[in-house]
């Protein structure tokens, strides 16, 4: 196949073009779902000379391990429930919501969980599993991950003699070998200690969720502090309890500070109507009407849902005498907020903190021309929150 570059394409053109090729991607995805579940049945990837259809599909078919997971539990899954096929097809289902819910299928259930699953993302459906099949709560704990300290390494001389070896891959450790030694130096080589595993947050059941991070040595102390500090208020010390309250304190803080929410508000002293400064009272109406997201609204009427990276966005530029009132200031994301000044601007002046990009030239501070005057910057409001 020919892949040609598609920038000629139009706007109306592109954006066809890769609806169509997403849809025939769905119909290409199903019909290789439907080829290796027979496949498997066969058995055919031991005629070929592999152990398992895994191993096949990583040599044969060069899929990534991810890939071949997804698409052999859905393969066995749709050879159960045909129906799956369809779902695929349409882009009701994707190949990651079929792993997931495949081992709580069931004939009896599979309809009704598959329609309750259509059209959701993974978290919603590890949601929607949560509340069907809730679990257990996972027991507190902190316990000290392993870890191999680091040898010193032997020096090497011209003189020492040694058979020429490929260099070292990092990570990989090669199982049932001891530890290389140089020129019968007593201390191993130093081995890279392997990346702590990621952060999880899985739900449990309806309203429970399994968090679990690595923390280092100094937050383990400020955790036990903490715990007892709050000895007389919390005797048990749950870990669960110590960090809801201290998420309470950080998000009432940074909501205070970002979007000026208080209890009890004071007077605005008033400021020059030339400032482009957004006030505490309009910060709490827009971050309250526009309930803390991005307000952008696509032409197709699709609201952007971002809550990471919102800035206060004028709805008439400050440059063409937008004042910050609660009329005229929005939340946007930072995407939305650079797209909003690409169309009121044109294409390539993007606000950054400092100035407005243009043809890849920073323009700090004021600017004087068409449009602009003294104080003038950019679209978008110099407060960002990141």
């Amino acid at each position: 196949m020919k892949i040609t570059h598609a920038s000629h394409l139009g706007t109306a053109e592109l954006t066809a073009e890769l609806s169509r090729l997403a849809r025939c991607e769905r119909e290409a995805t199903a019909a290789l779902i439907v080829h290796l579940a027979e496949f498997d049945a066969r058995r055919l990837f031991e005629g070929a000379g592999y152990s398992s259809l895994f191993r096949y599909c990583r040599k044969v078919l060069h899929l990534s391990e991810d890939a071949v997971y997804n698409r052999i539990k859905t393969a066995r899954a749709a050879r159960r429930y045909p129906v799956i096929v369809n779902r695929l097809e349409s882009g009701a289902l994707s190949l990651t919501t079929v792993r997931l819910i495949a081992p709580r299928l069931t004939p009896e259930n599979h309809q009704e969980l598959l329609a309750a699953a259509s059209g959701k993302g993974k978290q919603a459906v590890e949601e929607l599993l949560a509340r069907r099949f809730p679990q257990a709560d996972v027991p507190a704990r902190v316990r000290k991950l392993p870890s191999r300290p680091a040898a010193p390494v032997a020096n090497v001389t011209p003189t020492d003699t040694a058979p020429t070896a490929c260099p070292p891959v990092a990570g990989f450790e090669p199982v049932g070998t001891a530890p290389a030694t140089i020129a019968g130096a007593e201390a191993p080589l130093a081995l890279p200690v392997p990346a702590a595993p990621r952060a999880v947050v899985r739900p449990l059941a309806p309203e429970r969720y399994e968090i679990r991070f690595t923390a280092s040595a100094e937050m383990r102390e400020k955790l036990r502090v903490a715990q007892d500090l709050l000895g007389h208020a919390l005797p048990s010390g749950d870990i669960a309890q110590v960090f809801d309250r201290a998420l309470t304190l950080l998000v009432a803080d940074l909501s205070r500070r970002k979007f000026a929410a208080t209890a009890r508000p004071r007077r605005s002293r008033g400021q020059s109507d030339e400032s482009r400064n957004v006030p505490a009272e309009v910060k709490r109406l827009c971050a309250a009407r526009d309930q803390r997201r991005c307000a952008f609204v696509a032409p197709n009427g699709r609201r952007c849902d971002e809550r990471r990276f919102l800035e206060f966005h004028h709805v008439v530029p400050y440059a063409a005498g937008g004042l910050p009132t609660a009329e005229n200031i929005q939340l946007r994301c930072r995407a939305h907020n650079g797209h909003e000044a690409d169309l009121f601007y044109g294409p390539g002046k993007r606000r950054l903190r400092r100035g407005v990009v243009s043809n890849g030239r920073a323009i700090c501070g004021r600017e004087s021309g068409p449009g602009t005057g003294p104080g003038t910057s950019t679209h978008s409001d110099s407060s960002t929150i990141p």
